[in-house]
């Protein structure tokens, strides 16, 4: 009996000092609160008050009694409460990410008892931002679609868009985070703009891009190359007539794939001369900000890829010559950087309906044959390109795909 009544006594002994160790426990205090001014939390700023903030936005509310408050709710959107970031005097809370419904400009600060005070602020939503199009060579009466965000459709102010000066009159599908189209008669090269009740947005690309481009596979007298000079001897497939042309003839890879079987049909080299003909890449695009510069090209798949990765390798006088090829040992040298592109990896599987465009930083091109990460690309004279469709370390099923490619530019990422 007397070693029950001293188990009794030292868990109760503990209960009490478990709750004597926690006296600075958060909890909801009575009344209602007061807020005096809206800060952020940036100290370098935090004597700045003010009256409205970004979606996403960190803020503090300063005033008194704050602990009374049990939910916080911007125009119709419910805050999340860290009771961490709460004190009697401040509270610190991230603005919703999801735009009202119902805008009121209002904080409302409701406590356990419902009781509601309220305080004037203004949420902002940003303009339309755009981070690419489905196909930057949609031909005019194509449908595209652009992605991005804060993409808003009004009933009073309705979101507009325009490529150049050309205004789109038909618009398929509009969500926050996409917009499908029809590209209009008319349009040609330029930025695409989309304005909203909140603002304008332009986009970092140029629809039509005629800047930058390395190959477009067409003899139409501008600087891009329309062959691939192929030192082997082997004959590039280049034409128009496996799918419906962009704007002209493209590169085409077609024939059987399995993982890690070599095969010269999904093989583009160009090894330069530096002469007219056969220029160097670096006399018709600048690389020294390799950061700031990504690779482009449209892509047609109409019959399934679910084998090997698009291997994609800048190269220099040092690793191959149009006069003395060191027999593409560059290729499988495990040390040499180039970008890997796996479209089917996350499906297993991989098809477009019609062309799509693929971007892809040079900072990516930082990987061996087999996705291994290695050093990576320099921009020292970056003169030649090889394009071969074979490993990539993902195994994958064996296929016949048709691989269509054309638009190859290097373009600046901002």
């Amino acid at each position: 009996m007397k070693v029950l009544l001293l188990l009794v006594a030292v868990v109760a002994g503990g209960m009490f000092t478990s709750c004597e160790d926690e006296p600075d426990k958060y909890e909801i205090a009575e009344g209602l609160p007061t807020v005096r001014y809206v800060r952020m939390t940036d100290p370098e700023v935090a004597d700045s008050l003010i009256t409205g903030a970004y979606m996403s936005n960190t803020i503090c509310l300063v005033g008194e009694n704050l602990r009374s408050v049990y939910k916080l709710y911007f125009n119709d959107q419910e805050a999340v409460l860290n009771t961490s970031l709460i004190t009697d005097h401040t509270l610190i809370v991230d603005v919703p990410s999801t735009i009202p419904s119902v805008v009121t400009n209002k904080i409302y600060l409701v406590n356990k008892d419902k009781d509601t005070v309220t305080y004037d602020f203004n949420v902002l939503v940003s303009g339309p931002e755009i981070t690419s199009m489905s196909n930057e060579y949609a031909e005019p009466g194509t449908e595209a679609t652009i992605y991005g965000d804060y993409f808003i459709d009004d009933p009073n102010v309705p979101l507009s868009i325009k490529i150049g000066d050309v205004p789109v009159t038909e618009i398929k599908s509009l969500t926050r985070y996409a917009v499908s189209f029809v590209v209009p008669q008319g349009a040609s090269t330029g930025y695409v703009n989309v304005e909203s009740i909140y603002g304008t947005g332009q986009s970092t690309f140029r629809y039509m891009e005629t800047e930058g481009i390395l190959f477009d596979f067409d003899e139409d007298g501008d600087e891009a190359i329309a062959d691939g000079y192929n030192t082997w001897g082997m004959e590039t497939n280049i034409g128009s007539d496996m799918v419906p042309s962009l704007d002209g003839d493209y590169l085409i890879f077609s024939g059987s794939l399995d993982n890690g079987v070599w095969k010269n049909d999904f093989l583009f080299t160009y090894w330069p001369k530096g002469d007219a003909q056969v220029p160097y890449l670096n006399t018709l695009v600048d690389f020294d900000d390799l950061s700031n510069l990504q690779l482009k090209f449209e892509v047609n798949v109409p019959v399934a890829w679910s084998a090997c990765a698009l291997q994609i390798m800048l190269t220099t006088n040092e690793d191959v010559c149009a006069d003395a090829p060191n027999d593409a040992a560059y290729i499988s040298n495990n040390e040499f950087p180039r970008a890997l592109w796996i479209p089917w990896q996350s499906e297993g599987t991989y098809t477009t309906t019609g062309w799509t465009t693929v971007t892809i930083p040079l900072s990516d091109f930082c990987y061996n044959p087999t996705g291994i990460a290695v050093s990576p690309l320099s921009s020292t004279d970056i003169t030649g390109l090889t394009l071969f469709v074979w490993s990539g370390g993902v195994t994958g099923t064996a296929c016949t795909p048709t691989i269509c490619i054309d638009n190859i530019r290097v373009v600046p990422i901002y």
